[in-house]
Order: structure tokens, then C-alpha cells, then sequence
């Protein structure tokens, strides 16, 4: 049964820093701050949180239906999503718009500074969960406000279960506005700096915002993940990659991982560590959907990881 993926999609340009922005950034006067960083390396991409989920949703063997809005600048991502067959359906095209553009540059710490134009991802209300048909797992993943929201909603009032993935678009929401998803929500994922904003803005600890969820999951980069379920926590490990290359994208990848557990109906520790896995594999290749492992290959590699099989 098709996993509906709502969130934005969008064209990543991404840029490498040969250098870190700590030496070029003086603490003591960003209040002024101008500096230029010179990127020799660029690449433009596929991207987007719901493109990018559905990508590797697809190579675990899921059934992943994304929903977004693009712009009319879509063509060369609709060619590439059909290729992979991924169903577009729920794509929806708005005139006289871009496609969602993100900024991206990159320094040899992984540390990121972003710049973001939504473009047709502010029309994404206009898609409704109702619409897709044969739903049983689906995902809010940072998109337009008003769809966040209203999807949010849809999915509750359909009784379908969900995880909520605020991501970079956690700021736009009051704490108030965090809880009401958090209420609606079946599962709520964050990573390490979220989950600190999320506490500042609602004034809940996490203990308590993860007893109103089936579970919490926190991902702490390269200290790996915690899921907190059932009243305890659980330590998912990082597993072994053969080199970093890009971390844009791993979380998108780890989202994956998670909904093709929670669907296949795997433990908490197995589909936190196959999570894992997929962002391992995602950080080892330049771009978000340019790594190719066959459903095999990612078999294989859990067991070397983890010392055991799972069947995909």
C-alpha cells in the first residue's frame, strides 16, 4: 500500500567550501558581517524533502506517493521521477512559479549555510491528503506553512497514521502550534538542534512531548539516533561508510528508513538502525539521488553493520 510523502521538492544547488567558516566568520562582528565565500565546486540536483524521501523509499522497495506543488521549471525532475517509477500523480504544476530552489554550500566541517526560495511550495495547500487513495503510512515533511498544517489535520481526522518531520521549517511555528502537531501526530522526528528548538519554543522537556507520540526520534548526526518509545530510550549506532562526501540529503534518507520500518512493521531498534543505514549510504555520494544500491546491496550491508539480516 502507497506511503504518501507530503513536502516540497526542489532544485539544490550545492556549493563546496575547501575551507571552514569559522576562520572566516569573526564572533564578535556578525552584526556587520559581509564575506564572500569562493566555491569552485558546484553541482545543480534533484532535491526536495518529499522528492528525496520518495527516492529512497523506492529503493528499499516501498510504495512511496509524494505530494507537492512545483513550478513550471519541473520538467527535467518529472522526466527523472518516471524513470525511477515513482508515481506524480499528486504532483501538482502552478503556473507562472518555480520550482522550490535551495542554496546549498557546504565546508569541510559539513557545516551548511543555506538560502532558500520556496516558489511554487507556497501553493502546496492546495493538494489534499484526501485526495490519494489506499494510504496507511504517511509523512509531514517541511513544505508550504498552510500545508504543513492542513495536512497535518487531513491525515489526523483520516486516521491514518504519520510522522511529523518539521525539519528547517520548525521556526515558522509558534510553540502552541508545535504541540497541536505533536497532539496529531503518531511520530515525531527531529534532529539534534530541532529537538533543543522544539523544547525552547513549547516549554516541554522531551520526555513529556515524546509521551504524546508512539515515539520520539532524535538524530544526532554523527553520534547517531535515540528513539524514545514506551518510556525508554534507545541508542541507534552509526554504521561504517566507506567515505563522507555530502551530508545534504541524510535525513531525508534516514526518513525513508523509518517509514519502510514502521510500514513493514519492523522493532523500534531494527528500523531505527536501517534509518541509519540509508543515511550512511545517502552521505557517502555527492547530490541526494545519486546513490543506486539495489535492494540486495542494502541487505547485505545491515547484516555487515548490525550482525543480522532484515528482509526488505
Amino acid at each position: 500500500m502507497p506511503t504518501l510523502i507530503t513536502g516540497s521538492f526542489a532544485y539544490d544547488t550545492i556549493m563546496v567550501f575547501q575551507d571552514q567558516f569559522k576562520n572566516h566568520i569573526l564572533p564578535d562582528q556578525v552584526h556587520i558581517l559581509n564575506v564572500c565565500f569562493f566555491v569552485p565546486d558546484m553541482r545543480k540536483e534533484f532535491g526536495g524533502c518529499s522528492g528525496n524521501i520518495s527516492y529512497n523509499l523506492k529503493l528499499l522497495g516501498g510504495d512511496p506517493l509524494p505530494m507537492g506543488t512545483v513550478g513550471e521549471d519541473f520538467k527535467p525532475y518529472r522526466k527523472w521521477l518516471k524513470k525511477q517509477d515513482i508515481d506524480i500523480t499528486h504532483i501538482t504544476e502552478v503556473e507562472n512559479t518555480y520550482t522550490a530552489q535551495a542554496f546549498l554550500t557546504t565546508d569541510t566541517d559539513n557545516n551548511q549555510i543555506i538560502a532558500f526560495h520556496p516558489g511554487a511550495m507556497n501553493y502546496a495547500h492546495k493538494n489534499r491528503v484526501g485526495d490519494a487513495r489506499g494510504v496507511t503510512l504517511g509523512i509531514v515533511a517541511p513544505d508550504g506553512r498552510d500545508a504543513m498544517v492542513e495536512h497535518a489535520e487531513q491525515f489526523a481526522e483520516a486516521g491514518i497514521p504519520w510522522i511529523f518531520d518539521p525539519g528547517q521549517g520548525l521556526p515558522m511555528f509558534s510553540g502552541e502550534e508545535l504541540m497541536t502537531f505533536v497532539e496529531q501526530a503518531t511520530y515525531l522526528c527531529v534532529n539534534d538542534y530541532e529537538s533543543r528548538l522544539l523544547v525552547d519554543k513549547t516549554g516541554r522537556n522531551l520526555p513529556d512531548i515524546a509521551a504524546e507520540v508512539d515515539a520520539l526520534i532524535v538524530t544526532r548526526g554523527g553520534s547517531g539516533a535515540e528513539i524514545m518509545v514506551d518510556g525508554t530510550t534507545l541508542d541507534i549506532p552509526v554504521v561504517s561508510v566507506r567515505e563522507v562526501n555530502d551530508p545534504t540529503g541524510c535525513g531525508d534518507a534516514f526518513r525513508s528508513g523509518l517509514l519502510h520500518g514502521i510500514d513493514r512493521g519492523f522493532d523500534w531498534q531494527t528500523t531505527g538502525r536501517l534509518a541509519s543505514l540509508m543515511g550512511g549510504i545517502k552521505i557517502e555520494h555527492h547530490g541526494t539521488q545519486n546513490h543506486r544500491p539495489r535492494r540486495q546491496e542494502i541487505a547485505d550491508r545491515f547484516k555487515e553493520n548490525f550482525g543480522h539480516h532484515v528482509d526488505l
